[in-house]
């Protein structure tokens, strides 16, 4: 999700996959809304202010080696060695609570390098172990730390005709409270 997300915010605001901007889309030349998502380097390069998460290495290696691998710093791309298997307590309890801190170490390190930030907008799906149970981990740990601050949520629901587990619906409604408790607004996708 998170891939084809920053791929988009990409082709939105005329960023190449390797981080720049073309020089006829300087900042002061129109437009420069794109600032909210990217942080500058000192090199002119456009980098996500985001740290994408997976308890196993696939999907993330995906992202590391794919068209968009420049476009991410290194220390924002964090993997954990075994999955959830689809087990929302694995995710939240287990294995998810040994690379939360990490995860929240890195955000905060995002978080103080804004001038005036708004809030956090998190992108997962609540059908697996680590969607569910690490993103309702996050996100309490977001309101903990960060209070006030907006959270948004945009969340694939756990879909019967799609799913993978016979668990999935479990880990979806184990997830809903902190969802309705640690949200100001979830946007529902099936």
């Amino acid at each position: 999700i998170g891939n084809a997300c920053w791929e988009l915010f990409c082709l939105e605001h005329g960023i190449q996959p390797d981080g720049q901007m073309p020089s006829d889309k300087t900042i002061g030349g129109g437009d420069d809304a794109f600032n909210t998502f990217f942080s500058e380097t000192g090199a002119g390069k456009h980098v996500p202010r985001c740290v994408m998460v997976d308890l196993e290495p696939t999907v993330v290696d995906e992202v590391r080696t794919g068209t968009y691998r420049q476009l991410f710093h290194p220390e924002q791309l964090i993997s954990g060695k075994e999955d959830a298997a689809n087990n929302f307590a694995r995710g939240h309890y287990t294995i998810g609570k040994e690379i939360v801190d990490l995860v929240l170490d890195r955000i905060r390190k995002l978080a103080d390098n804004c001038t005036g930030l708004q809030g956090f907008m998190v992108y997962n799906a609540v059908g697996g172990g680590t969607g569910s149970g690490l993103g309702c981990l996050m996100l309490e740990r977001l309101s903990v730390d960060y209070g006030k601050k907006s959270k948004l949520s945009f969340t694939v629901w756990a879909c019967p005709q799609v799913a993978t587990a016979v668990v999935e619906p479990y880990n979806t409604v184990l997830c809903v409270h902190s969802l309705l408790e640690h949200t100001d607004v979830t946007i529902m996708y099936d």
